[in-house]
């Protein structure tokens, strides 16, 4: 497999990573032309639809500007799917020790979901040290994000799961916080409707509503 972005400077490409569903393959280069032009170089196409492998390939395939990365990723054979669909990177919203472990040893960027320090401690025993912790609002948001500061000290985040404009910058302010994942940069009724120009102007006014010195502090 061709080298490619690690985890950490995926992650770092944006404080905002847009989750989006996609139900016309076709359409999801203009969605991801259409976040490069409102600031975002990165989209995570999860695998909730059954377009969403052609999408994952037709963004990879069209937009070399864009960062593609997979959603919803619950297996190894969804990983190879996903790797041979041209993804960039591949999110989980949870991890077995078999696909962090087939992540592993094709030297693929996963990054997989948590919800409990138990699981967190798991991940690390296979080499991961970013995780995404989800349903994020649910399993405890912002506090429970301070209390894993404590004991796991080289762990960073991506919280994802009732992430908004409302309280992205909130979490974004968290030293353990490296970005955030959320649908509503690009909502399915704007992105079913077409509507390419006011995605563009969400990126573009949620990203000015969380400027700080986020990029400072990590």
């Amino acid at each position: 497999m061709m080298k490619g972005l690690t985890l950490t400077e995926i992650l770092r490409l944006s404080p905002i990573i847009p989750v989006v569903s996609i139900s016309e393959a076709d359409e999801a280069p203009n969605l991801a032309r259409a976040l490069i032009s409102g600031g975002i170089g990165i989209l995570e196409i999860t695998l909730r639809t059954d377009s969403a492998l052609d999408a994952i390939r037709l963004t990879a395939m069209h937009e070399k500007e864009a960062v593609v990365g997979a959603g919803s990723v619950l297996s190894d054979e969804d990983l190879k799917r996903v790797i041979d669909a041209g993804a960039k990177f591949a999110v989980s919203p949870g991890a077995t020790p078999s696909l962090l472990e087939a992540a592993k040893k094709m030297d693929f960027p996963l990054l997989p979901g948590v919800a409990t320090a138990s699981e967190i401690m798991v991940g690390l025993k296979y080499g991961y040290d970013s995780f995404k912790l989800y349903p994020a609002v649910h399993v405890g948001g912002i506090g429970a994000l301070k209390s894993y500061a404590g004991p796991f000290q080289s762990v960073k985040f991506c919280p994802t799961g009732g992430i908004d404009a409302k309280n992205a910058k909130e979490f974004l302010s968290l030293e353990n916080v490296v970005c955030v994942g959320g649908s509503w940069i690009s909502p399915r009724r704007l992105v079913d409707a077409k509507e390419y120009d006011k995605i563009s102007a969400i990126a573009k006014a949620s990203l000015r509503s969380i400027q700080t010195d986020n990029n400072q502090k990590k």
